[in-house]
């Protein structure tokens, strides 16, 4: 502009016109000899370098157009100058304008795009808030998976005290054995969780610092270039500074710094969305786990129910048998007693019988006779003998069926109580211990 300035230009109003201008003489003084000339006698002992009339007027003449020429050259740039303020205050003014209003616009995207980072902040702060509380959820409910662990590790311990044919491997140990195996694999899930939670959160956390540190930037640029809208001509604070007319070498351009910012929150979008789909998951686990827990707790309590229905009916069975085996007992012995008494009452007739015969032998001569009566007490010393016998045979038999019942007597009486030890392991020990399962909500981790 400056240079056009320069070059396209009107002549000044004030010039002298060519035509007023005083003609210039190009005639040159004649040096050979004649009238013109300071040679001669009539010049003797005169300075000869005079100048003649022409040139004279040659000279004043060179004073006048040097003179016309330097005005014009004069008035021509004041009047250039004159155009040239003008215009350099135009420019200056368009161009300072044209920077405050490309300033402004500068502080329209540096606004609208701290205004995006701001709200980003704010949805992943509150996003990174949702998760730490997950994330205590998570280790809450790891925690409360202990007291079910240790409940089903002492109902196994309890249960092993359990002696004789209740020994057994039954449907609660089964179930138990399964509670266990579900405990510790629910808390290594929750422990995998855990971790993977604890590392989203920490991706968060660098998006988080990363949209901070771009917003901290724009602020700092933000309050810079509205400093420098703010500043105008009759700003006392402008001052001239070295060499800051300049493109830096590691700046960016608009393209890139708008890029950068886009970058940055889609990074953060995406690390949010990420920890959303975590956060749901996590419900979906903690639920997932807490109803199996539970489900898994009703199976074995259910299955405690069972097996102490089965004890009881078993404990009533024996005691119903230990009550007929001791009536038999009752019943035996007093048969045992009869015959004993049976036994004894054949000892008279015996003693009878056998002084009867004794007596006999003592009869004289020919009176010793085998008469009926001989035949008779001989026979009856053999029924006597017989009977005795029989009643000795039948006693041993009952003191033996004695002897048998006292066993199974023994033997119910020792299944009886092997039956109240499970009964009372199972009822008093490892049913109200496990009245300390936690609910569905501890589990969840609230």
């Amino acid at each position: 502009m400056a240079t056009e300035v320069l070059i396209k230009h009107n002549t000044p109003q004030g010039s002298i016109p060519a035509c007023e201008k005083p003609p210039i003489e190009a005639d040159c003084p004649i040096n050979s000899s004649g009238i013109y000339t300071s040679q001669g006698t009539a010049t003797s002992g005169f300075r000869t370098a005079k100048h003649t009339t022409s040139e004279w007027i040659q000279h004043n003449y060179a004073r006048y157009y040097q003179s016309f020429t330097d005005r014009e050259n004069a008035e021509r740039n004041q009047h250039e100058s004159k155009n040239l303020v003008n215009e350099t205050l135009a420019l200056s003014v368009r161009t300072q304008s044209d920077s405050t209003k490309k300033l402004g616009e500068r502080l329209h995207d540096i606004g609208f795009w701290k205004y995006e980072l701001q709200r980003e902040i704010e949805d992943i702060i509150a996003e990174n808030q949702a998760m730490l509380a997950q994330l205590v959820r998570l280790e809450k409910a790891r925690d409360a998976t202990e007291v079910p662990l240790e409940i089903a590790i002492d109902n196994m311990k309890c249960r092993d005290r359990r002696y004789a044919g209740d020994l057994v491997r039954d449907a609660v140990e089964v179930n138990l054995l399964k509670e266990i195996n579900l405990i510790k694999s629910i808390q290594d899930l929750l422990q995998r969780t855990t971790e993977q939670t604890k590392d989203q959160i920490s991706s968060n956390r660098n998006a988080k610092h990363n949209l901070e540190r771009d917003w901290s930037d724009k602020l700092d640029a933000y309050t810079i270039d509205d400093k420098c809208g703010h500043l105008n001509n009759q700003s006392t604070d402008v001052q001239y500074y070295h060499n800051s007319a300049k493109f830096e070498d590691n700046a960016s351009t608009p393209e890139t710094w708008a890029q950068f910012t886009h970058e940055n929150i889609v990074k953060a979008e995406r690390e949010r969305m990420a920890s959303i789909n975590m956060r749901s998951l996590i419900d979906n686990i903690l639920n997932d786990t807490s109803n199996d827990l539970r489900n898994q707790c009703n199976a074995v309590n259910e299955a405690f129910q069972a097996r102490l229905e089965e004890m009881n009916d078993a404990k009533n069975k024996l005691e119903n048998h230990l009550g007929k085996t001791l009536v038999e007992i009752s019943k035996q012995e007093n048969n045992i007693k009869a015959l004993k008494s049976a036994i004894h009452d054949k000892k008279a007739p015996m003693q009878v019988a056998h002084t009867r015969l004794d007596h006999r032998t003592y009869r004289p001569n020919v009176e010793l006779c085998r008469d009926p009566v001989q035949y008779r007490l001989v026979t009856e010393v053999g029924e006597l003998t017989e009977s005795i016998e029989l009643l000795n045979t039948r006693l041993a038999e009952a003191e033996n069926s004695l002897k048998s019942l006292e066993d199974t007597r023994l033997t119910l009486e020792k299944e009886i109580a092997c039956k109240n030890n499970s009964l009372d392991i199972d009822r008093n020990k490892c049913l109200t211990y496990r009245a300390r399962w936690p609910t569905v909500i501890k589990l969840s981790g609230y």
